[in-house]
């Protein structure tokens, strides 16, 4: 039997954002095509962006709303599967 395959990365980064975040809106979009040539894409890691609003936020600073996207996809920054990800946090109410 064989090994379940992976999800394709943006499906894995809403999954586990929709997961430990609860957002009421959430946007991801891949930006790598337009940084083709950029050091960094050569790695194959993708630029993703990411607009996501979640009562979770609420009363947190803005470096700890990023902190906790953060750390719903460390393993997937550390693995290099994600090169860059650019965040627009709001909190909910």
């Amino acid at each position: 039997m064989s090994e379940p395959q992976p999800l394709p990365l943006r499906e894995e980064v809403e999954r586990r954002l929709r997961a430990a975040l609860d957002p009421s809106a959430l946007r991801i979009d891949d930006e790598s095509h337009l940084h083709r040539g950029h050091a960094g894409a050569k790695g194959g890691g993708a630029h993703l962006r990411v607009a996501i609003t979640s009562r979770t936020f609420s009363g947190k600073p803005l470096l700890a709303q990023h902190r906790l996207v953060q750390d719903a996809v460390r393993d997937l920054i550390a693995s290099g599967r994600i090169h860059a990800l650019a965040l627009q946090t709001r909190a909910e109410g």
